[in-house]
């Protein structure tokens, strides 16, 4: 801007002596300019030693004094900053939501958006079990080296026979090809370039789905298709939509399946439904890709949490599996995750890891280490194991009475809606069915916050909020 307006003013009062030139000869004749335009302006431009002026020499003035603000406008272009043009990018739902509820001065606001446990005083929560393993492993003085590319081996190890059981038939054969990421997200995209890498195009997700899955999947090169997952009009399972979207992919297809605690409905096949899954997956050899979040902490029994996708290895699928350790050991900001592949023999298992390893290495070399030893710390050891066992067991027992008590206060209040649906959710979430409209009068008329679809997580419904959260509930939706 000051370039321009230098242009502006030499435009007018640049004598008709100076030149076309070089840069050194040009500032030379800087005595001149300074006379008629004044110091600062000639310090400006000496500072500035690509601007000069362009062009033949002039047969007037005004010609003179237009080239020379050409120039200088051409120059002050050509020194705009690189990120000059980049456009504000969309603000993230969960982040911009939170980000409302801070700057939100309400004494009794609710934030109920965010997919991370609180305890009942609605404060974050710090597994007593982590919090034992983290500090012995303080004790034991280790080194921060590198981890290799894999990952930590006994945390790749431990992950693995949670998921899948110490008696998986795959695992004692060697046929499972394992490594540690960056939680469930980077497993997510090293996964999703593998496949596209090796030939897939699209990879079809449950509509709805986890809201991240979808540019994830797209960043990694694939073309993302839904199936049909839940009906909105009955706060159900759509399971006939399912089986046929199913039957209509084509084969050899990737399809991602949430192993438990569907994000965001929270509603689950039964083992019956999934059963039928699997034979629809088997007769269009599709490759299952399960993304497992919430072991554990969805119902609070680890083995019963992972029962479909044992129930899938078990009859044979090569799949696939991603796990996070965030939810079910509270270890947000640690990054802990797995991902694995079920091959058919040693050898393949071999082969595969090798290429999970050429995608991680130029992504992020190698994972942290601090999760993975805490994770490790407590499943390789059987107190420690039947601990966290039970302690997730009380999260998930929280979050299942705050179900009921939201339900029950619901309906105490004359609801004309069903809100069955909530209790019959499992998980961090609660589907509720509010409309976007519902939300946004929630958010203005309440203070309450989560996401424009309606997604509630239980873990920010408290003891102390639960029957404010439903008289807002009654008032939005029954129009009062």
């Amino acid at each position: 801007m000051i370039l321009r307006q230098a242009a502006q003013v030499l435009s007018r009062r640049l004598p008709t002596t100076v030149r076309r030139s070089s840069p050194p000869s040009f500032l030379a004749a800087s005595s001149s300019i300074n006379n008629n335009v004044g110091t600062p302006v000639v310090n400006l431009l000496q500072s500035k030693r690509d601007i000069w002026v362009w062009g033949s020499t002039p047969t007037s003035s005004s010609s003179n004094r237009r080239g020379f603000a050409d120039a200088v406008v051409e120059s002050e272009m050509a020194h705009e900053s690189h990120w000059s043009h980049f456009p504000m990018a969309p603000p993230d739902p969960i982040i911009g939501l939170t980000e409302a509820y801070l700057n939100d001065d309400f004494p009794d606001k609710v934030n109920v958006g965010v997919g991370a446990y609180r305890c009942d005083r609605g404060m974050p929560f710090v597994l007593p079990v982590v919090r034992e393993a983290e500090n012995e492993l303080v004790a034991e003085e280790l080194d921060h080296e590198y981890s290799g590319i894999a990952g930590c081996p006994n945390f790749v190890d431990v992950a693995l026979k949670f998921a899948y059981g110490d008696d998986c038939v795959p695992l004692k054969e060697n046929r499972v090809a394992g490594v540690q990421t960056l939680s469930g997200t980077g497993g997510l995209r090293v996964f999703g370039e593998v496949l596209h890498q090796f030939g897939h195009k699209h990879i079809y997700v449950p509509n709805p789905t986890w809201g991240n899955h979808i540019p994830i999947f797209t960043n990694a090169g694939l073309e993302v298709r839904k199936y049909r997952y839940y009906d909105n009009a009955t706060s159900n399972l759509d399971f006939s939509g399912l089986i046929d979207d199913l039957h209509a992919i084509p084969e050899g297809s990737c399809v991602l399946l949430h192993a438990c605690a569907h994000n965001p409905t929270g509603m689950d096949p039964t083992m019956e439904q999934w059963k039928q899954i699997s034979d629809i997956a088997k007769e269009r050899h599709l490759l299952p890709f399960f993304d497992c979040a919430y072991q554990g902490f969805a119902s609070g029994d680890a083995r019963k949490d992972a029962a479909a996708l044992r129930m899938f290895v078990e009859e044979g699928h090569n799949i696939a599996l991603v796990q996070s350790f965030s939810k079910n050991f509270g270890l947000y900001g640690q990054r802990v995750g797995a991902l694995s592949v079920v091959a058919d023999t040693p050898d393949e298992a071999k082969r595969v890891l090798s290429q999970l390893k050429v995608h991680i290495r130029p992504s992020y070399s190698n994972p942290p280490r601090h999760g993975a030893r805490i994770v490790s710390k407590i499943l390789s050891n059987e107190k420690k194991t039947d601990e966290f066992v039970e302690q997730c067991m009380g999260m998930a027992k929280r979050i299942d009475s705050m179900r009921i008590k939201l339900r029950n206060t619901l309906e105490e209040l004359g609801s004309s809606r069903s809100w069955e649906h909530i209790t019959k959710q499992i998980g961090m979430f609660a589907y509720s069915g509010m409309s976007k409209d519902e939300v946004i009068a929630l958010r203005e008329k309440h203070h309450i916050y989560c996401t424009l679809d309606g997604r509630i997580s239980m873990a920010g419904v408290t003891s102390k909020n639960v029957e404010y959260i439903a008289k807002a509930i009654h008032d939005v939706t029954e129009g009062k």
